[in-house]
Order: C-alpha cells, then sequence, then structure tokens
C-alpha cells in the first residue's frame, strides 16, 4: 500500500500505523496518565482476571477470527490431521473386526478394498474426506457399518471446511484492512470560527471507493468526580460536532474538517491555552461507515492529548480547481497557520460578550495601555530634563 511505501506525507497518521514515527521531543515531557486510544486506533486497554473463560469457546468462531494468524494456521491444521487420524482408526477397527486384514481367498468380499494396514487406512480416510479418489481403495455392500462411518465423514469434513474457510475469509477481509487508508490530521487544533471558538480536526480517505453511510463522533476522556465523591478514572463524555453537512454523517469524498464548536454544553467549555498543557484529557475520534466494494463495516479511531492540540491556529486548504476538477494537495493535509485567537476559555468570551465585544474590550485595555506607558516615558523625560 501508498502508506507502507513512504509516499504519504508525514503530516498525518494513517490509522494503524505504529506510533515511533513521532518524533521524540528534545526535553523530558511531564508525567501524565496513560492514553486510553493509540494514533493508531488501537485501545489501551488490558482485560485480566477473567474467570468464565468458557464464555469464549460458546462463540468458537468469533474466537478464532479474532486469534493471531499464526494460531489460526495451527488450528486450521490440526483440525484437519486429527479429523484424518480419527477416521483412519474407525477404518482400520472395521476392516480389523471383519477381517480384512487377514489373508483372505478370492471369494472374500471386505468392507473396504485394499486396507491391509494403518497407513492404508488412513489414506482412505483422506481420499474420503477431501473427496480425492485414487480408484486403489473403495467401499463395498458388505458393511452397513462402513455406509454409516462414510457418511459421518463427509458430513464431519463440511463442517470443519466451513467454519475453517469461513474463518479464513473473515480474516483476510476485516474490515480494520480498510480503515488503513482512513486517515486523520496529525494535531488538533482551537480556532475561532464563525465567531465562535471551535474545536477542529481533519479527516480524509485516500481510496476512491466510498464509505457509505460515514459517520463521525467525539467523546472527552478525562477523570472525574461526582458530586457524591465518585472518582470515576475514565469518564467518556459526548460532544456535539458541527459538521460541513449539519448532522453526524459525511460525505467523505475530499478532506473534511469536523468542527466542534465550544459553548456551554461542551466539556472544553473553561478550558483555555494556559491551563491546556495542565489538563490530563484526551479526545478521541470515531470515523465509521460501510465499505463500498465489500459492503463490511468498518471503523476507524485516533485520539488527541493535551499536547496534541494546538491552540490558535488553523488548517491550510488542501483543495483547489485545476483543469474542471478538484484536486486534493494531501502534503498539505496536517498543515496549519497561526490565526489571532483569545487566550481565554469560552466561558470567559461568553462572560464577556462574545468575541466580538471581547476583541473590542481587548482593544481598548490595549490602547489605554499603550498610553499609559507613554505617558509614563513623557513624564520620566520631563524630569530628567529639570
Amino acid at each position: 500500500m501508498l502508506s507502507r511505501k513512504g509516499l504519504i506525507p508525514e503530516d498525518y497518521f494513517l490509522t494503524r500505523l505504529a506510533e515511533d514515527e513521532l518524533r521524540t521531543p528534545k526535553f523530558k515531557a511531564k508525567p501524565r496518565k496513560a492514553r486510553f486510544v493509540s494514533k493508531n486506533g488501537t485501545c489501551n486497554v488490558a482485560h485480566t482476571n477473567i474467570r468464565e473463560q468458557g464464555r469464549f469457546l460458546q462463540d468458537v468462531f468469533t474466537t478464532l477470527v479474532d486469534l493471531k494468524w499464526l494460531h489460526t494456521i495451527i488450528i486450521f491444521t490440526m483440525s484437519f490431521l486429527c479429523s484424518w487420524l480419527l477416521f483412519g482408526m474407525v477404518w482400520w477397527l472395521v476392516a480389523f473386526a471383519h477381517g480384512d486384514l487377514d489373508q483372505n481367498g478370492e471369494d472374500f468380499v471386505p468392507c473396504v478394498t485394499e486396507i491391509d494396514s494403518f497407513a492404508s487406512a488412513f489414506l482412505f480416510s483422506i481420499e474420503v474426506q477431501v473427496t480425492i479418489g485414487f480408484g486403489g481403495r473403495m467401499i463395498t455392500e458388505e458393511c452397513i457399518s462402513a455406509i454409516i462411518i462414510l457418511i459421518v465423514q463427509n458430513i464431519v469434513g463440511l463442517v470443519i471446511n466451513a467454519i475453517m474457510l469461513g474463518c479464513i475469509f473473515m480474516k483476510t477481509a476485516q474490515a480494520n484492512r480498510r480503515a488503513e487508508t482512513l486517515i486523520f490530521s496529525k494535531h488538533a487544533v482551537i480556532s475561532v470560527r464563525n465567531n465562535k471558538l471551535c474545536f477542529m480536526i481533519r479527516i480524509g480517505d485516500l481510496r476512491k471507493s466510498m464509505i457509505i453511510s460515514a459517520s463521525v463522533r467525539m467523546q472527552v476522556v478525562r477523570r472525574s468526580t461526582t458530586e457524591e465523591g465518585e472518582v470515576i478514572p475514565l469518564d467518556q463524555i459526548d460532544i456535539h460536532m458541527d459538521n460541513p453537512v449539519g448532522t453526524n454523517g459525511i460525505f467523505l469524498v475530499s478532506p473534511l474538517i469536523i468542527c466542534h464548536v465550544i459553548d456551554k454544553g461542551s466539556p472544553l467549555y473553561e478550558l483555555s491555552s494556559t491551563n491546556l498543557q495542565h489538563e490530563d484529557i484526551e479526545v478521541v475520534v470515531v470515523l465509521e461507515g460501510v465499505v463500498e466494494t465489500t459492503g463490511i463495516t468498518t471503523q476507524a479511531r485516533t485520539s488527541y492529548v493535551s499536547e496534541e492540540i494546538l491552540w490558535g491556529q488553523r488548517f491550510v486548504p488542501t483543495v483547489s480547481e485545476e483543469d474542471g476538477m478538484y484536486a486534493v494537495d494531501y502534503s498539505k493535509f496536517g498543515n496549519t497557520m497561526k490565526v489571532p485567537t483569545p487566550c481565554c476559555s469560552a466561558k470567559r468570551l461568553d462572560e464577556a460578550g462574545g468575541i466580538a465585544r471581547f476583541k473590542l474590550t481587548e482593544g481598548v485595555t490595549l490602547r489605554a495601555s499603550v498610553a499609559r506607558r507613554r505617558g509614563s516615558k513623557a513624564a520620566r523625560r520631563s524630569r530628567l530634563d529639570t
């Protein structure tokens, strides 16, 4: 894939790339809590002390699909070998009970022809189960038990084939493979948009085949305490998004900027640029939809911690019109530019009467401070002259 060949800029992360591409900071980062969702979308959660392990066996197919490829191949091989050995032993016992292993006359009719040892019974078991007939060994009408065993082995072989081949198919067509080409910006930004303080990220799809019914949702994961004193270490708070199409559903043909307006109902309402770096918050972003080519639902995830949220910046445009078509420049996908943004929280902006009133107040304050500085300089000069 293109993402593995290094042909895609490093300004954003593919959803399944390892995090070792992050540049190591030159300074020692402050200690913070562990991430809930890593940049490549894997959940940083370990399930321990599960006492009811038998529940996994009640859903064998899902358990097999979730296993690693090495374990799946081992189970795939052992299931066929064990069934061949089991029925090979059964065929050998049938031949032994009927006397087929002894040297008999020409008028003797065996249950299965050309079986004189366990090796030949094992080969006959393989021929029956995988429907490979070499013509040397065949069942006769002499034994009813042999006919019943033949039917049972065929049914068991079909069941094993259906389960194992279905498991292999599901592992090769897993939806998370499609999520490799669903990308998120490396950083999130906070800036003013339409006179409102907004939290924004950029998402995109590298493939031409679309994601049908694509939707995006965000959650803020942080430690919180209830009014009763209960501590919730991973409190997941949904946040509303103001998407370009007006709803959570998106038309992901070109990169889109997903915007969250920081209002009174937002968990980021009291967050300012100063205390952003001191807050242990994590914004989890989930993009999901149906793959157009396969009809399988896929999901891509990423997260942004406080160090990855840029205050006072916005994303640069990536779409331009060339020769009657719209061209997307993915080299600018994660690029940002600085824009004038208040450093205070959205709550402070609302208390000041909105962004317009806040700008006016800040301008008056700034001019008054400049006048005071100029007046103090003039006074000092007059004192020096005297």
